[in-house]
């Protein structure tokens, strides 16, 4: 309801909605507050110099928890997409959910972009800023007054506000925002490039913020329930995206555990939040789900990771499933053998020859490699932008028996590197490996296209990858014949056809080293000890 508010210095009064504008701001120093945009930086600013701006802004306990919850050694950052498409795209798929961004032009327009190339159908919301509105606050008012205008409970369970790299360097407060309004729930997270790694971790921030929301309102009182609950069986909740075939698979290998497939975190709707945290265990498919297993942990939920990816994967799992909901030795032992015989016949019959490389940014990729090991193919590389955890530890020590070689935190340098050392039948990758591997004319596929988008679980996912993987590996030989045919039309700068010898002008390049050379100086006197 809003509210008048009369100024006692002034003649007109203030529209009001909440008493947001009577609760007190620490502020650091008056540069810092203002941020980087402030200083003309903007978004140009740089990691470091963004990070330090929102700390100083008031950010360091929301950037040291992310620090914790994403640490992004041994390199900066993975080479990827804006980590914010991530938790963009799982808003877009909620229904009743809307979503307002907060950044500068030029990254609204690419992630809305992507977004609807990846099949978004409905508008995403944008309060746009100037280097006045954002240091003087008038930013965080513009973003409450847009909150207010589109909570519309005949359409919305909740609105979600993303703060992207510049409003956080700033300190734009999206805490104070209120937390319901007509019973629209508001859920404000800040995924500043320099805060977050990857797009596949800012999935877990919106999903860690959701379930955090959710399980607040679950310990107030009654909640609502889902309308097609796995009647009266204990549930498993599946945390991380998976191909929609997978969560019926698994339901299939838990029933004769007594148990049921629960609600895939990131969910499609509210209400599966509540579902999500009512579960016997949770299982972290996707091990990097930080914020979201912190809010299951909270609300006293085991965590069991890895997956049933094969036979040893499925036996693997379905042991620490029954061990972590109390079944009996006899009931786990009948549900891994009822299991793992049509598995077995399943990669038998659908077997992969070849040997691989694999990386890709989704998460998955540990699992992918250990079905296609069980599937006869020789892997020898794995790497993922995502980080190591606990959760990954099973699957990862049981690659590394068979002598593979595992990367967290893969850069895209040492997923060429391995292209190159290991001379792969069929490199499966992103995009700018697979150009390279193309160049090479060694057979490629795009893992989050052609790979991701398939079964990976039980029976169904055991003959999933070995079609798509033996037709890429038997068509080596038409890579061969198009390298053969280009053959002489130059690469990079000399690419093309030519009237005379093409002259290469690297001048430029000369003048980008001269730059780079004097700023490295410089960083290196600036950090050099001062003193006697």
């Amino acid at each position: 309801m809003a509210t008048t508010r009369a100024h006692p210095e002034k003649t007109e009064t203030e529209v009001v909605y909440d008493e947001t504008a009577e609760v007190d701001v620490e502020c650091g120093s008056a540069a810092a507050s203002q941020g980087p945009e402030a200083g003309g930086g903007g978004c140009h600013a740089g990691a470091a110099e963004m990070l330090r701006a929102a700390k100083n802004a008031g950010k360091s306990e929301l950037l040291d928890q992310y620090a914790k919850d994403y640490p992004q050694g041994p390199h900066d950052q993975p080479q990827s997409m804006c980590p914010a498409f991530g938790s963009l795209r799982v808003g877009l798929r909620m229904k009743r959910t809307a979503t307002i961004l907060s950044g500068s032009a030029c990254c609204v327009y690419g992630l809305t972009f992507t977004s609807h190339f990846y099949g978004a159908k409905r508008s995403v919301g944008y309060v746009p800023f100037n280097s006045e509105t954002l240091v003087t606050g008038k930013l965080f008012e513009d973003i409450r007054d847009a909150v207010h205008a589109m909570a519309d409970p005949a359409k919305y369970d909740a609105i979600v506000v993303t703060n992207l790299c510049v409003p956080t360097a700033s300190g734009v407060p999206l805490r104070l925002l209120p937390k319901e309004i007509n019973g629209v729930r508001i859920v404000g997270i800040d995924v500043p490039g320099f805060g977050v790694p990857t797009h596949a971790e800012a999935k877990d921030v919106l999903a860690g913020a959701m379930l955090h929301y959710a399980r607040g309102e679950a310990e107030a009182g009654p909640v609502q329930p889902m309308a097609n609950r796995a009647g009266d069986r204990p549930t498993i909740t599946l945390l991380g995206e998976m191909f929609p075939a997978d969560p019926v698979a698994i339901g299939m290998l838990l029933a004769p555990l007594g148990l049921a497939a629960g609600p895939v975190v990131p969910t499609r709707e509210w209400r599966e939040l509540y579902a999500a945290l009512d579960c016997a265990a949770v299982a972290a498919v996707h091990p990097f789900y930080a914020s979201s297993i912190r809010e299951f942990q909270a609300a006293g939920r085991p965590v069991v990771g890895s997956a049933p990816v094969g036979v040893d994967g499925t036996a693997a799992w379905l042991r620490s499933i029954g061990t972590a909901t109390g079944a009996s030795e006899a009931s786990i032992g009948a549900a891994i053998e009822q299991a793992v015989r049509p598995i077995k016949a399943a990669l038998e019959g659908a077997p992969v020859k070849g040997r691989i490389t694999l990386s890709g940014y989704e998460g998955s990729e540990l699992l992918v490699a250990r079905l296609l090991i069980e599937s006869g193919a020789d892997v020898r590389y794995v790497g993922t932008a995502c980080p190591k955890t606990k959760w990954s530890d099973a699957d990862r020590e049981w690659l590394e028996s068979k002598g593979v070689e595992v990367r967290f935190r893969a850069s895209l340098e040492q997923d060429l590197a391995a292209l190159e050392a290991f001379e792969p039948d069929l490199a499966i990758g992103t995009t700018p490996v697979v150009q390279k591997a193309k160049q090479k004319a060694t057979p490629a596929l795009y893992f989050t296209n052609l790979i991701s988008a398939r079964p990976l679980m039980g029976a169904a996912g055991a003959g999933s990858l070995a079609q798509v993987v033996n037709a890429a590996i038997q068509g080596k030989e038409r890579f061969e014949t198009m390298r053969d045919f280009f053959e002489g039309v130059g690469a990079g700068d000399t690419a093309g056809v030519w009237q005379g010898d093409p002259v290469v002008n690297d001048s430029f390049r000369q003048k980008q080293r001269r730059k780079l050379e004097i700023d490295a100086k410089r960083r290196a006197d600036l950090e050099a000890p001062v003193g006697c």
